[in-house]
């Protein structure tokens, strides 16, 4: 048989559409419904099909689930521990590892597990459940538990599927009912996660489901030198935690003597702290580079009918409440029928039995003459039943046995009666207000069981952990003009290292040549910049930057003053246009400083020297020309005495990482010739 492109390419099309649906509904992502995967409604529908009120060995489980489940042992008994570990709906006996380990379970044939009585409770009706065949056509299986509590929020979800993932967190029980109860009185709602981590959870970009939460570890401070971790963050161990940590400190981020995990019941991992170092620091590093901190963004993914779609946790909810509120009340509505037939069978035996139409049937000779007999003789009772008599309850009556006729206790059976109409009453009013009933049946399931679950994550808005501000400053960055390289590793060059700046890996260094150009360049091992180099530094906000440079096509000195620029990092700008002559002829920082110019000598002028007052200058843009120091020619620049025209603590500034302030340029960048040339123009001036 030969294939044609096109049929091969519509061959596999269809194969991995298959595949692709069967991944997604059948196994990875949820059902909104009640909030499960298929593996995990089939494990909990083995287990109400088991359920006796003892345990179950876990083996025996997993092998009784495999007659609905078409895949291997493996995992299902990986999704009935992690169902149990949830702590809702399996009660557990036995290993079944620590979520704050990550320990893992003890084999199968040593551990049990039941239903907990929340699971028996709001999971499972058989009036409300549709079944389907197994994979093998042997036994039935749900299509959906009849759940009435929302399941998908109360315990989370994750999955991967063919082009979709999953990220359900977890939400607290007793909120959610709450919240239900408010959705029920057309309140606004509004829904937290909650982990069994415990720790600390940032919800403010939340998104009802769709954005971001950041997850911190509760950590105390039991003096300045020991720090103990209590709770961790969600979706992460102590193991995961400690090896982040033992990374941080390797990596020279953080500075410990030692870590030790105590972790049984509760979480306890102890910080032992390096000399000169304190717990508060340490604390915010923790945060900083290690696991101690984390981002989840969750994607609330989930199987509606048959169709994948993204959700919100309100609407989620929302769905759930209608759910339940319908399904209480198909219940109450089966119940009520229920109760109708009961008292119609109850009714018809008082009459038959208390109006001795038995006796009626003595005389008659065949079975269909005592059918006739009973049907004629109920004829004036019909008005006290509550439907027609039919055949099969006539049937019923005769069924009725003599030692039974005679026993007959008429005040029990009114009083069964009585009772049986008064539970009538009380479904036919709740029928009628059932918003009510839902309320006050999430009361009851609050009351049962919210105790039980208290909210284990504390809800709190972190301050963001700056990493340049908490890094150590454990890197000296170094220059060397005569090789041209720059960075931490230059440590052998002796006395050619013209500067050297301590930083951490998370600063950014700004880069200023002699020939105007500057840049902002990440902290490097080694980096080449070249030989003209004016000066580097760690890039700090609002520093003043004061510059005279000579413009070499207009032969001019200028002299500007600009704040830290703002950059693209590795991008290349300019502090004035391109010339092989232009030149940085001095440059310092802050204010109160001043420089000495030196000028060609003049017959007419009265000195030869100027002093420039930075002060006097408007901070301006860098790429601002500046302003012109003098219409003659300069020989000479140098740094200047302190302006003393300002108070003493406007001058008192933080020493800068830069090349010595003494350092002068007296050199011109002009031959003999030119300089001559130049005294020429002055003169003429």
């Amino acid at each position: 048989m030969e294939f044609s492109p096109g049929k091969l390419q519509k061959l596999f099309e269809y194969n991995f559409l298959e595949y692709t649906s069967y991944v997604i509904r059948e196994r990875a992502i949820p059902s909104i419904e009640d909030g499960l995967k298929p593996v995990q409604r089939r494990i909990l529908q083995t287990l109400i099909n088991m359920e006796d009120g003892r345990f179950h060995k876990v083996a025996n489980v997993v092998g009784e689930t495999m007659k609905l489940h078409p895949h291997g042992d493996a995992s299902i008994f990986a999704a009935l521990v992690n169902l149990a570990n949830k702590g809702y709906l399996i009660d557990r006996q036995g290993n079944f590892g620590n979520i704050y380990t990550g320990d893992q379970a003890s084999a199968a044939r040593y551990i049990e597990c039941r239903l907990s009585p929340l699971a028996k409770e709001v999971l499972f009706n058989k009036d409300l459940t549709e079944y389907i065949d197994s994979y093998d056509g042997r036994t039935v299986e749900p299509v959906s538990l009849p759940a009435k509590i929302p399941l998908l929020l109360l315990q989370g979800s994750d999955g991967i599927a063919v082009g979709m993932a999953t990220k359900i967190l977890p939400h607290n029980f007793c909120e959610l009912l709450e919240a239900q109860k408010n959705i029920l009185r057309n309140q606004d709602v509004v829904l937290y996660p909650d982990f069994q981590q415990k720790g600390y959870v940032d919800v403010t970009d939340y998104e009802d489901g769709n954005g971001r939460v950041r997850c911190r570890a509760r950590i105390e401070e039991v003096n300045e030198k020991t720090i103990v971790i209590r709770d961790i963050p969600f979706s992460t161990t102590t193991q995961s935690l400690t090896e982040s940590i033992e990374r941080a400190a390797k990596a020279g981020k953080i500075k410990i003597v030692s870590i030790n995990d105590y972790t049984a019941e509760d979480v306890e991992i102890e910080i032992k702290l390096a000399r000169g170092v304190y717990a508060r620091d340490t604390i915010k590093a923790l945060y900083a580079f290690t696991d101690c901190e984390i981002t989840i963004s969750p994607n609330l993914t989930l199987i509606r009918g048959n169709n994948p779609e993204t959700s919100t946790v309100s609407d989620v909810l929302r769905y759930n409440t209608e759910k339940l509120q319908a399904d209480l009340t198909r219940e109450l509505e089966i119940n009520l029928g229920r109760l109708r037939e009961k008292l119609h069978a109850r009714l018809l035996e008082q009459i038959f039995i208390e109006e001795r139409l038995y006796k009626n049937i003595e005389e008659e000779t065949s079975y269909a003459a005592v059918v006739r007999s009973v049907e004629t003789s109920l004829v004036p009772f019909t008005g006290e039943l509550v439907r027609a008599v039919t055949k099969e309850d006539i049937e019923k009556l005769l069924e009725i046995r003599i030692k039974r006729i005679s026993r007959y206790d008429i005040n029990k059976q009114q009083k069964e009666i009585r009772d049986i109409r008064k539970e009538i009453a009380s479904i036919e009013k709740s029928l009628k207000d059932m918003v009510a009933y839902t309320i006050s049946y999430l009361d009851a399931l609050l009351e049962k069981y919210g105790h039980l679950y208290p909210r284990q994550t504390q809800i709190k808005e972190f301050s963001e952990v700056s990493v340049r501000k908490v890094a150590p400053t454990n890197l000296l960055v170094s220059y060397n003009r005569e090789s041209g390289f720059l960075g931490h590793q230059i440590k052998d060059e002796g006395d050619n290292q013209e500067q050297s700046v301590a930083c951490s890996e998370y600063d950014r260094l700004l880069l200023l040549f002699n020939n105007g150009i500057y840049k902002v360049v990440p902290v490097a091992d080694k980096l080449f910049v070249g030989h003209e180099l004016e000066w580097f530094g760690k890039i700090e906000k609002d520093i003043i930057f004061n510059v005279i440079y000579r413009d070499g096509q207009e032969n001019i000195v200028y002299a500007k003053r600009f704040k830290t620029p703002s950059f693209i990092l590795e991008k290349e700008y300019r502090l004035f246009a391109e010339h092989k002559r232009s030149k940085i002829l001095l440059l310092s920082f802050g204010e109160g400083k001043s420089a000495r110019v030196s000028l060609m000598p003049s017959t007419r002028a009265k000195s030869n020297i100027l002093d420039i007052f930075f002060d006097d200058f408007l901070v301006k843009n860098p790429l601002a020309k500046g302003k012109r120091v003098s219409n003659r020619i300069v020989r000479k620049v140098v740094e200047g005495a302190p302006d003393q025209r300002i108070p003493e603590e406007a001058r008192m500034m933080p020493t800068l990482p830069g090349f010595s302030p003494e350092k002068e340029s007296d050199n011109d960048g002009l031959d003999a010739d030119e300089r001559h040339s130049e005294n020429d123009r002055d003169d003429l001036d």
